[in-house]
């Protein structure tokens, strides 16, 4: 894994962390964080919301940021997390939760919507008269998670606690870093991530396509082969080894 030499793209508290997981296996990276996380007001309504949130059968947090901004935006009202049923789409939005004394679940293999689809733990939880669900996640965003919940008989509200937005760049700041350090793979962590590269590389986007493309699912390396992107890894999981474990298995371009 020696000769990789990746550039990151999550937002810059997460790329320094993944950087440093990186470096410790020995892959070079670049960090270009392109997803800046915006905390959103919360209106009366909503804090409403948090205020009877033992009312909810099922309480999903879609992300880190979400998981974080939830907390706080809890804290007031709830030094101690209702015994709810929690869910994360991945293993480190549920650390987040776990580290505040949440018994969380998710789903072991996949960081997506359609993984936590899957969960037993899930079924069980809304498996009751009229259940609710409340969805904490960012602006915007799937709506595959409230449809398929709504099919099961729930009753789904969203939370929004943030916005994702592109930080502002030089128009040439993404093909100079890929070509000034010489980097030979490219890494998203989300569908929005992979929507801020191409709207970043702009007119370099078709040679940037060229290289190898690592994404967390099926859904996003769908995207990225729709987008035109010629050699997209699904690594099955946004974690630092799910990556990790798609490196050894991929053989770095030729230099």
């Amino acid at each position: 894994m020696r000769t990789w030499r990746l550039l990151l793209t999550r937002p810059a508290e997460e790329c320094t962390a993944l950087a440093q997981i990186l470096a410790e296996q020995g892959v070079a990276s670049s960090s270009l964080p392109l997803l800046d996380i915006e905390p959103l007001p919360l209106d009366q309504p909503e804090l409403d919301t948090l205020r009877h949130l033992d009312r909810y059968a099922a309480i999903i947090v879609v992300s880190k940021p979400a998981a974080r901004l939830g907390l706080a935006a809890l804290s007031p009202f709830w030094p101690q997390l209702p015994a709810q049923a929690w869910f994360t789409v991945g293993a480190a939005s549920a650390q987040i939760l776990q580290d505040h004394g949440c018994q969380v679940s998710y789903p072991q293999a996949g960081d997506d919507s359609e993984a936590l689809l899957a969960l037993p733990a899930l079924h069980q939880a809304i498996a009751c008269t009229a259940p609710r669900v409340l969805i904490m996640r960012g602006e915007g965003g799937r709506e595959l998670l409230a449809e398929r919940l709504a099919e099961l008989g729930a009753s789904v509200e969203y939370l929004q606690l943030y916005r994702r937005f592109l930080p502002v760049y030089p128009s040439n700041a993404l093909s100079a870093r890929v070509s000034g350090e010489r980097l030979n793979g490219l890494v998203v962590s989300s569908g929005q991530g992979l929507e801020h590269l191409q709207q970043l590389a702009a007119g370099d986007w078709p040679q940037l396509a060229q290289l190898p493309l690592f994404v967390p699912s099926p859904r996003v390396a769908a995207q990225a082969r729709d987008a035109g992107a010629r050699n997209v890894v699904d690594c099955r999981g946004a974690s630092a080894a799910a990556l990790l474990a798609a490196l050894q298995q991929t053989p770095a371009p030729a230099p």
